[in-house]
């Protein structure tokens, strides 16, 4: 009977390590490309932060986009969006967000002259005035135009808006005049809810822009909101105070009446009256 040859070399049982290394090096390897990854678009995300900080401030919205499609990658068009920005995960197009128009500098004369000539109402916090991009605001507390309850323009509130319609005359730009309630219900002989009251507040406001201080009826427009634009919180008395209020907007020119609109019927409920 043949016998067999002993191997030279001696059986190892351990080679399973090998092939256990090789995998751990392969996973390693795999979290440090993830890791990297992950700092990449964080240093992305701040750089597209830190370029719309200074477009915003400069008022260059289209000039943000464009740094957003530069940083991203992707052409830009004659309007400064970037196939980049039209692109979600997997290639999928994603409609582009409307762009705010810039803050309106030609309203900022009329802002420092009503600033000037409101300062009194400003310090005994009747009012506000402010602006944005959607235009130059006056921001009336309730208790400074109307009782609780009424749209009847309290006399003395009158004396208030000879200034202000001194500056608006001469501008062309058109004022839209918003009525905001708290969220406490109301339901009298004269109004059923906060948006008839909001509504009518705009109305009267709107007439005495018109009757008293002879403003184009074509450059005015009324929103009556109701509670669903709170500027605080309804569960305090100080929150309710601030939601109580009409702003009366000049509005931005580069704003189109077609724009105010969309934001209006998307806003779901309030109209506009001419």
């Amino acid at each position: 009977m043949r016998r067999r040859r002993k191997s030279d070399h001696p059986v190892s049982h351990d080679r399973w390590l090998i092939s256990y290394a090789d995998f751990i090096t392969l996973l390693f390897a795999l979290f440090v490309v993830m890791f990297a990854a992950s700092q990449t678009d964080k240093s992305k995300m701040a750089a597209i932060q830190e370029s719309y900080i200074r477009a915003v401030q400069r008022g260059a919205v289209m000039e943000g986009r464009s740094v957003v499609a530069r940083i991203l990658g992707g052409t830009v068009d004659e309007k400064g969006i970037g196939n980049a920005m039209l692109r979600g995960p997997g290639g999928t197009k994603k409609d582009p967000t409307p762009a705010l128009p810039p803050i309106p500098a030609e309203l900022l004369p009329p802002m420092n002259a009503l600033t000037e000539k409101l300062a009194k109402e400003i310090a005994d916090g009747k009012l506000q005035v402010s602006l944005g991009a959607r235009g130059l605001v006056i921001s009336f507390r309730q208790t400074a135009l109307f009782k609780s309850g009424d749209d009847q323009v309290q006399t003395d509130a009158i004396e208030v808006f000879k200034p202000i319609a001194e500056v608006l005359q001469p501008l062309p730009n058109h004022i839209v005049v918003e009525g905001h309630t708290d969220s406490v219900p109301i339901h009298n002989s004269r109004f059923r809810s906060n948006w008839e009251l909001s509504a009518a507040r705009s109305i009267a406001v709107m007439d005495m822009l018109i009757t008293k201080f002879n403003i184009d009826r074509k450059r005015v427009a009324i929103l009556g909101y109701g509670e669903n634009q709170a500027n605080g919180d309804n569960e305090s008395e100080e929150g309710r105070a601030k939601n109580r209020r009409v702003d009366l907007v000049i509005q931005n020119l580069g704003i189109e009446a077609a724009d105010l609109t969309a934001a209006v019927n998307a806003s779901g409920g309030p109209t506009v009256r001419h």
